[in-house]
């Protein structure tokens, strides 16, 4: 369970940045994107999924949060 740093891009749109990896994707959709509620299936531009139990209340971002690798 990698730590994954998110935070806005100059478009609005949220990134997804895994250090130990060097990685970062756009996330394309999220599965829970409310303002009381944040998070669940997370998928990214590349195709891959990743999860995190939501949050409530949503998140401030810039913001660093444990996700699961998706299948």
């Amino acid at each position: 369970m990698p730590n994954v740093m998110i935070r806005k891009n100059d478009s609005g749109g949220l990134l997804f940045y895994v250090a130990k990896k060097d990685m970062e994707e756009t996330i394309a959709s999220v599965e829970v994107d409310t303002e009381s509620q944040w998070g669940g299936s997370v998928e990214l531009t590349d195709g891959s999924r990743w999860y995190v139990d939501p949050i409530s209340p949503r998140p401030q971002f810039p913001t660093t949060l444990r996700f699961k690798r998706g299948d």
